[in-house]
């Protein structure tokens, strides 16, 4: 599972991208609702992928480690 930023076709803005969730959708769904509550930010679940509005790759990997996901950061 890799956690990203992705600015490209978004006029400049950050996204933080998780991707690789062996997770079925619904838990997917709820995961994303919970990473959207603790950033304070939006987001949405596209093809499979969670999207957090801004630049927030720290606090999701930390959160992403401590529920027992193997997480990485993948990028800059």
């Amino acid at each position: 599972m890799r956690v990203s930023l992705d600015t490209k076709g978004r006029n400049g803005k950050a996204v933080t991208m998780v991707s690789g969730l062996p997770v079925p959708l619904a838990e997917l769904e709820a995961l994303a609702k919970t990473l959207k509550s603790r950033c304070s930010s939006g987001g949405a679940v596209k093809d499979g992928i969670i999207e957090i509005q801004g630049d927030h790759r720290p606090a999701v990997l930390a959160f992403l480690l401590t529920k027992g996901f193997s997480a990485k950061q993948s990028g800059g």
